[in-house]
């Protein structure tokens, strides 16, 4: 059973397709979706889920009830594609709810909806001023970017800036309710509203243009690989889009 999808990626080392959830690591498989890992932590309620490397994911969420594990993990790595995952940093502190990429290092929104921000691959973490977060998309050509989705709309952050004295907050500006984002690396920033409608931003979420609706209800994940492949979880099924987001493909369906 899959269960509640916490996140998406796509190894770079084997094009192979991943899907974090409440009950641990999937890959997709000539036959479906195939649990990752035989040990107790295979179990684990992975969130936060991101593909940083080839065959390097770091994830964050709960120990399962087979581990003498803190709770939450804080920040885990994996080095061999999710066989095996190290505690990183805040074991027993921080449960990442959401966790994205960009030049200037790693940002996470923990459970409470802060944003915190490492330039050491996870190893050490800082505060930024935001208001409380959904979820984080980091520009992939503007290190220290961020769009957050925030309740009632969107709100942008300088994170070079972010922590100098005076700093004003950020302003959060009117858009569709965002329930997850998501920036292409190579082109536009996409989000997923709460009623599973995709739009596109060209203009790191200034304005907004709509694509399609993804299929199955509830959004539960959103990953932009490319600019024309986006990947998408719902309470229905895990969907994929090969042509920005126009069209979508399921690829695997609750409890399967």
């Amino acid at each position: 059973m899959l269960g509640h999808v916490h996140g998406l990626g796509i190894d770079p080392l084997n094009g192979g397709l991943y899907v974090a959830t409440h009950g641990g690591l999937f890959r997709a498989g000539p036959t479906g979706l195939e649990k990752v890992g035989t040990s107790a932590a295979a179990n684990r309620d992975l969130m936060g889920f991101l593909v940083v490397g080839p065959g390097v994911f770091l994830a964050s969420g709960h120990p399962s009830p087979l581990e003498a594990t803190p709770n939450p993990l804080g920040l885990v790595r994996s080095t061999d594609g999710g066989l095996s995952w190290q505690t990183i940093a805040l074991s027993g502190e921080v449960d990442f709810h959401a966790l994205a990429q960009g030049p200037g290092g790693i940002y996470g929104v923990d459970a409470e909806g802060s944003v915190r921000f490492s330039q050491d691959g996870g190893v050490r973490w800082e505060a930024w001023p935001a208001p409380p977060a959904l979820d984080v998309a980091a520009d992939p050509h503007r290190p220290g970017h961020l769009v957050l989705a925030v309740v009632g709309g969107i709100a942008a952050v300088d994170g070079s800036a972010a922590s100098a004295p005076g700093t004003p907050a950020p302003v959060v500006e009117l858009a569709p309710q965002m329930a997850y984002l998501s920036w292409a690396p190579d082109g536009e920033l996409f989000g997923l509203t709460t009623d599973a409608r995709l739009l596109a931003s060209p203009d790191g979420g200034a304005s907004w243009l709509p694509r399609a609706t993804v299929p199955g209800g509830r959004p539960q994940s959103l990953t932009a690989v490319g600019q024309e492949r986006v990947l998408a979880a719902t309470a229905g099924g895990v969907h994929e889009s090969r042509d920005g987001g126009r069209t979508f493909t399921t690829l695997a369906t609750m409890g399967t």
